[in-house]
């Protein structure tokens, strides 16, 4: 009877631990989560403060729990960018955008390239980009500066034109009438100072192109 009695609280005992174990493994993703949270804070934080080596030692941790977290290669590689760090801003690039490619990793990638002057990478890049997001003028503007690198003076013109079509302000038309002179074609860019002049700017401030930078904010 005495025996019956142990292997009653001995089963007792076990059911309890394996409840309390079912419970704890239902918490691990909640901790995993808080605590991923609380990093990409740090992250923002640092990046907001430039406090680089702070931002930095919190995306790699996120990438020791997640090493396919794409959002934290593309802001390393950012964090890098912004400290001319360039061969490793172009490495966490290029992983983020082979985990998932997005229009800003690709974008960011070709802008890395086109600050170390690997203008055809660079062109490639950009093209992925404008596939995956055609919409704004600022990937246009940036694809027509490569091409113009690359001596390639009809995709130039197109990709100004395009970004004109998207955003008709005295930006974009002020970048292709620098295009026009440059290439001697007086007609077109007095079409273009026509057009400029009846320009409607909508009152307040006016919408601006962003144009292509030389690092990546």
């Amino acid at each position: 009877m005495y025996e019956l009695v142990l292997l009653v609280v001995f089963a007792g005992l076990a059911f309890r631990s394996a409840k309390l174990s079912d419970e704890d493994l239902e918490a691990i993703p909640r901790k995993i989560s808080d605590k991923m949270g609380k990093l990409w804070d740090i992250a923002h934080q640092g990046m907001r403060e430039n406090r680089f080596l702070r931002a930095e030692k919190a995306l790699l941790t996120i990438l020791k729990i997640d090493k396919k977290n794409a959002a934290a290669y593309n802001r390393l590689g950012i964090l890098y960018a912004k400290q001319k760090e360039y061969k490793d801003a172009i490495d966490c690039f290029e992983i983020a955008s082979s985990i998932e490619p997005t229009a800003s990793s690709l974008h960011n990638l070709g802008l890395i390239y086109f600050e170390t002057e690997n203008y055809t990478k660079a062109a490639t890049a950009f093209e992925q980009a404008l596939k995956l997001e055609e919409d704004l003028a600022a990937r246009h503007i940036a694809y027509a500066k490569v091409q113009e690198k690359l001596g390639n003076t009809k995709l130039m013109l197109d990709g100004l034109n395009r970004a004109i079509e998207l955003e008709p302000n005295q930006e974009s038309y002020s970048l292709l009438i620098k295009a026009y002179e440059t290439l001697g074609m007086t007609e077109e860019v007095d079409m273009l100072n026509d057009k400029l002049k009846k320009l409607i700017v909508p009152s307040g401030k006016p919408k601006k192109v962003s144009r292509p930078k030389r690092v990546v904010i």
